[in-house]
């Protein structure tokens, strides 16, 4: 047990053999475990705010040591402090910015072994939540308290400058989820105070600034707290103060080495002030080892609480980093992009295997958790709890139907059907007058991961009395190759623009009360088969063919609940409104496309149940081929089409938030025979209130525009993340995000379209304002609301 002064628990003290790395840490108890050889050793006991104690031992049998740590002593012995004069406290900080980037890249390559433990705290909840008791969903207490998610990893851990990381999973244990493997990894605990910026994308939009960034001085205050010695080397304690409360910024203790300027400990906070998000605390605390000349984290401790609409939770993520060897000598390859591979034995590691190896004691109620939720996971799985389970979940209930859906699970043969909902399959079209478009899924899921959807859809429109249907079928077939193979067949109603142009809701809410039809609509009798498959890291593979009959609509319906006298429906053809022409004739089409998509420098997790993109920091590439055969099968069609496109999502530029943009252009190498629907088209928008899609443009007309030869399209947006809006007093507690963005279309029917918008963001809802623009003619302008993400 390691204790202070006074008695207390030291939670999380580091225990290490003496100028070694291998070592421990102590529970939140303080109780900690050692795994030593016989004979003499030196123990070296540490934690943040604590003077260092070494312990001699013989070790011969299991032996117990409770130690005492006494709080450190930081003497002002060598400062003069005089009035109005700088704090010491600036000159060491500006010594360790001098050499910050020569720390932050002096470790060229290491690996080490790495045992990481998360746990999270229910504190309080409400009684119930939408209508569900919290006590019995999450298996809490009396007080509505307890453990709802405890894990325990240990990984081979190698990294190699300037980003390549590998992490080899040795094993992983959930409680209460006997096959699952945790998501710990210890590439997500490495927080790296040498960088500027820190946890961009992560608690914010926007990353934090290292307290010895280069700009550091400027969004920072420093106080000297004094000096100790450890291990023969100087360390001065200082206190990091935001010079502006709300600037994203940490704020706590940073312990500096004096001579080499190095970080020596760290145990700082980011704050609610600090614009973190989803939580209120979060406590960063490290501690470094010297590892032949250089320092290198050994004890990372990650604590955090927060409240979320009553539900008060608090836990952390302990990192303990051991065995260090920090010039490796990797094989040709190992750097392939697989950033943590985890095997099928991973998870299968007993109670025995853990007791012998787990480097963190249990505390006494992680003990009882781990044996209360492995016994109930292990009922539930059971065919008769199961079934019992099942039994009352799938009771049918017409509110239930209406509402979400019905379901019927099989979790024991893992088998799911679902019904849709009845009220969103419910919609109304000028094309089918009141209608509905009802289905039903059903999946097979295999124990790998393999599985299989069949989908059966039906369409009934009232006024032109059209029941049209398909069936749909999908077999994901092997998971470690994101690979899946699908069919289609039926007869139904679609858009003219195959990327689609308004929700179902959003026509019907604009046709009854405004008497505004924009979706217009054809029929179309379909066969398609495709596949995909990966055929390299980062490298997709997709093709499809399709054979389809076409044939134009018009207008059965012209219902609506406020008849508006200055205005009329407008016929099912978009170039000729006020008159129900057709816009092809009935033709046949056989068709078939290929395409490949790249992402470059694309970082990857391998488990046993698949294979695992995770968010690239280079842009995505898709290059695509379609090809429309005349004459084969009675084809009406003959064209040629390619197109390339260049996107990239959320490029981080540190306090001023991050960027988004997609670049695409296309070309008819052949337009022999083709007809509209067969046109390469682009995703509009003429509602004020829309789903978000960055390829969408905000003000350009569903159909138009569409084009049979070639175009050039590009879509830009920025996202400040707050970095104007939190200097406002009034508004910083809003969290706004502001943002601006625009696009650019290119074809001959329609050059240099532009448009321009700016607006705010919180969460999934956006406002903006914006303006379009025909050359340099201004056509459009004004509000849009968007929602989801």
């Amino acid at each position: 047990m390691i204790k202070d002064n006074s008695g207390q628990p030291v939670p999380f003290a580091s225990v290490y053999l003496k100028n070694t790395t291998q070592g421990t840490s102590a529970n939140i108890d303080g109780k900690y475990e050692i795994k030593l050889k016989n004979g003499e050793q030196t123990l070296s006991f540490r934690a943040v705010g604590y003077k260092q104690q070494d312990h001699i031992l013989n070790v011969i049998t299991s032996t117990t040591l409770n130690v005492s740590l006494t709080s450190e002593s930081y003497t002002l012995n060598n400062v003069t402090i005089k009035a109005n004069a700088e704090d010491p406290a600036y000159a060491i900080i500006r010594k360790a910015i001098k050499q910050r980037k020569t720390h932050l890249e002096e470790v060229k390559a290491f690996n080490c072994d790495v045992y990481i433990k998360g746990v999270q705290r229910l504190k309080s909840a409400p009684k119930k939540f939408m209508g569900q008791d919290i006590r019995k969903i999450m298996e809490l207490d009396t007080n509505r308290q307890g453990i709802i998610y405890l894990s325990e990893s240990q990984s081979k851990f190698s990294f190699r400058r300037p980003n390549d990381v590998h992490e080899e999973m040795i094993s992983s244990k959930v409680a209460g989820r006997n096959n699952a493997f945790s998501f710990n990894k210890a590439s997500d605990l490495i927080i790296n105070f040498y960088d500027n910026y820190l946890l961009e994308n992560k608690l914010s939009a926007r990353g934090y600034i290292s307290p010895i960034a280069d700009n550091a001085l400027f969004y920072y205050k420093y106080k000297y707290l004094g000096e100790t010695k450890e291990n023969g080397e100087t360390v001065n304690k200082i206190e990091v103060i935001p010079r502006r409360p709300n600037d994203p910024v940490f704020r706590g203790i940073i312990y500096i080495i004096d001579e080499s300027w190095r970080i020596y400990n760290t145990d700082l906070f980011l704050t609610k002030s600090a614009g973190i998000n989803f939580i209120d605390t979060l406590n960063i605390s490290q501690q470094f080892t010297k590892v032949k000349d250089v320092y290198m984290p050994t004890a990372i401790n990650f604590q955090f609480n927060g409240n979320i609409l009553g539900f008060k939770f608090a836990g952390y993520f302990v990192g303990v980093y051991s065995n260090y060897d920090v010039l490796p000598v990797f094989p040709k390859n190992f750097f392939n992009g697989e950033i943590l591979k985890v095997t099928k034995l991973v998870n299968k590691k007993d109670s025995i295997y853990w007791n012998n190896n787990r480097p963190i004691p249990l505390t006494a109620d992680e003990k009882i958790n781990y044996i209360v939720k492995d016994s109930i996971a292990k009922r539930k799985e059971s065919k008769t709890y199961l079934d019992s389970l099942e039994k009352e979940n799938n009771n049918f209930g017409i509110g239930k139907l209406l509402l979400r859906g019905y379901s019927i699970n099989d979790r024991y043969d893992s088998v799911y059907i679902s019904f849709d909902p009845v009220l969103r399959a419910l919609m109304y079209n000028t094309v089918e007058g009141f209608a509905i478009k009802y289905g039903v899924n059903y999946r097979k899921v295999f124990g790998d991961r393999r599985s299989y959807n069949i989908r059966p859809e039906l369409r009934y429109g009232f006024a032109n009395q059209k029941l049209t249907g398909s069936l749909t079928g999908n077999y994901y077939y092997d998971p470690l190759k994101r690979a899946s193979v699908g069919a289609s067949f039926g007869k139904g109603i679609f858009d003219l623009n195959n990327l689609g142009s308004m929700t179902s809701l959003g026509n019907a809410i604009n046709s009854l009360l405004y008497e505004k039809n924009f979706p217009k609509f054809y029929e179309k009798s379909f066969v398609n088969i495709n596949t995909t498959r990966e055929l390299a890291s980062g490298l997709q593979g997709s093709i499809s063919v399709d054979y389809t009959r076409n044939h134009t609509l018009t207008n059965t319906s012209d219902f609506k609940f406020f008849d508006n006298k200055t205005r009329e429906f407008t016929s099912n053809n978009p170039f000729t409104p006020t008159a129900e022409t057709p816009l092809f004739p009935t033709y046949t089409s056989f068709s078939a496309s290929a395409s490949l998509t790249y992402t470059i420098g694309q970082k990857y997790i391998t488990r046993p149940d698949g294979k695992f993109y995770t968010e690239s920091r280079f842009p995505r590439i898709t290059l695509l081929y379609k090809k429309g055969f005349n004459g084969i099968l009675n084809s009406d069609v003959d064209y040629d089409f390619v197109k390339a496109e260049v996107y990239q999502d959320r490029i981080g530029l540190g306090l001023w938030g991050y960027t988004s943009f997609l670049v695409g252009a296309g070309k008819f190498l052949n337009n022999s025979k083709m007809y509209y629907p067969e046109y390469k088209h682009f995703a509009g928008n003429v509602s004020t209130i829309f789903p978000p899609n960055l390829r969408k443009f905000q003000y350009l007309d569903f159909y138009q525009f569409s084009t049979n030869q070639q175009y050039f399209e590009a879509h830009l947006e920025h996202n400040f993340a707050g970095f104007f809006l939190n200097k406002v007093p009034l508004l910083r507690k809003a969290k706004l995000e502001e943002f601006i963005g625009g696009g650019y279309l290119s074809s001959p029917e329609k050059r240099n379209y532009k448009e321009f918008y700016f607006g705010l963001q919180r969460l999934v809802l956006r406002v903006s304002y914006g303006f379009a623009y025909d050359a340099a003619k201004k056509i459009n302008q004004g509000f849009r609301i968007s929602y989801g993400f």
